[in-house]
């Protein structure tokens, strides 16, 4: 991880260097009924999957790309923050598919270390994050993966057996209770963060699975472009709100001819306030020191500050009765989830550039591991639980239903739309937006223990998460 946190600063430089830093259908519910969307709700309703769709249809395509598909939404936000899991995060939720717990509410759910003991899923001693571990590079990924996600301790240490409660992240538990839950997001890859983010902007990483920032000065387009390519080409706005370094940044092309469309968080604040928010916006915590994104080894309340900040600001101005904003993370940042990731559409013909020696096989074809999403919008549905498989891709896929665009890749052709968790027929459920919980960091003010990187406090696993090998 620390390889990691140079790459962060590495393309900050990089950024400067190449002029990429911070300048300032068949199936398709219409009505909103459902949403649900090609493959994805026909076998939720127990039909016969439908053929693959492909690269470049539209969700009507009886109708016009740009036609408005969906008029009561005017601005689609995405607040997308780095590095938990599901479980990890919201395993204790108790709302959605979350740890199992016994009679006295402890997780039962465990991890062999690879000699003999087990590892059971314990309640992290700080807001602090060790400083090395866990791992989600494609190598750790697919450890973890071993026999149903039992490879997790043997990949990323004890750590990665670790959670947060509602204690801990009081804004996150009262986003998860309020509005629409999602327990069956993945990312998009068994990989790290430059690879999922690229699927969120392009429906592929085009064989890439690492942060590594010389590839950056070598990185082509993506074979059918990104999403700004489609919303430019309709006279769609947007703009990736950045706290420093600005994410589409990691598709060096993209950015290059886009940073007009790239702005400031301050920006931000103030265009939610007037309600003149773009079309769709990508709004970015920071990312270096002090950073705001959550990845070990930050504290995370000051991701969760950020977050709810972002997450207010959105509901309080003008424009939210036409908005839907999406919060979620790139990847699950190797932390523990219970859920094994089901096979997954190939976005193309493109094979993965697995890292050799060694390098774990596979493909494209499988999900990454869970990670928390929750859909914020008026037309959110009260309390919801959606179980529907999502990605990362299935954010590009409601913005090609809202506008009717071509898809981009096999992968977001076939993702669901995320219309489940929405309901257009009935009153908005939060016209009048709820009012959440303080972050923790809020919550705390001034009494907050300053959270010392790679030290949690206590020990790690805590004596009685152990269960030691029979001897």
């Amino acid at each position: 991880m620390t390889d990691r946190y140079l790459s962060r600063r590495d393309l900050l430089k990089t950024s400067a260097a190449l002029g990429l830093g911070l300048a300032a259908a068949p199936y398709l519910h219409l009505d909103g009924l459902n949403g649900l969307d090609g493959i994805a709700g026909a076998a939720l309703n127990g039909k016969k999957k439908p053929p693959l769709r492909k690269p470049g249809s539209r969700p009507d395509p009886k109708r016009r790309e740009g036609t408005d598909l969906l008029p009561k939404i005017d601005h689609i936000v995405v607040v997308m923050m780095e590095n938990h899991s599901f479980d990890n995060y919201f395993g204790m939720l108790r709302r959605g598919d979350g740890l199992s717990l016994d009679k006295h509410g402890k997780p039962k759910n465990t991890n062999p270390d690879g000699g003999g003991n087990l590892v059971r899923s314990f309640h992290m001693p700080s807001a602090c994050q060790i400083t090395k571990n866990p791992n989600q590079d494609w190598n750790a990924s697919h450890l973890s993966l071993e026999n149903h996600n039992q490879g997790f301790v043997k990949a990323c240490t004890p750590v990665a057996m670790g959670y947060w409660t509602g204690d801990d992240l009081p804004f996150y538990y009262g986003l998860g209770k309020t509005f629409a839950l999602c327990d069956r997001w993945f990312g998009s890859c068994l990989a790290q963060t430059y690879p999922n983010r690229r699927y969120l902007m392009a429906g592929t990483s085009y064989g890439t699975l690492t942060t590594s920032v010389p590839e950056l000065t070598t990185l082509g387009p993506p074979p059918n472009g990104t999403i700004f390519d489609r919303l430019d080409a309709h006279h769609i706005s947007w703009k990736n709100y950045a706290s420093d370094l600005a994410s589409i940044a990691i598709i060096p092309q993209a950015f290059l001819k886009s940073q007009k469309n790239v702005s400031t968080i301050p920006q931000y604040y103030k265009d939610c306030a007037a309600g003149t928010l773009p079309q769709f916006s990508l709004v970015d915590p920071k990312f270096v020191t002090p950073e705001t994104s959550e990845e070990n080894p930050q504290d995370i309340r000051l991701g969760e500050d950020f977050a709810a900040r972002a997450i207010n600001a959105a509901m309080t101005g003008k424009a939210w009765k036409n908005t839907v904003l999406i919060w979620t993370y790139d990847e699950h940042g190797g932390y523990y989830d219970h859920v094994t990731p089901p096979s997954a559409v190939k976005p193309d013909s493109i094979a993965p550039n697995i890292p050799m020696p060694p390098g774990a096989s596979g493909g494209f074809d499988r999900y990454g591991f869970r990670v928390p999403a929750v859909i914020v919008s008026p037309y959110a549905k009260k309390k919801y639980v959606s179980h529907v498989t999502h990605d990362h891709t299935s954010i590009l896929k409601l913005v090609e239903t809202k506008w009717n665009l071509g898809a981009l890749t096999y992968r977001d052709a076939n993702a669901d739309n995320l219309l489940d968790a929405l309901d257009f027929k009935k009153k908005p459920a939060f016209l009048h937006p709820p009012k959440l919980p303080k972050s923790a960091l809020e919550r705390d003010g001034a009494s907050a223990k300053a959270c010392t990187a790679g030290d949690p406090s206590n020990a790690i696993p805590p004596a009685d998460a152990v269960t030691a090998a029979k001897t």
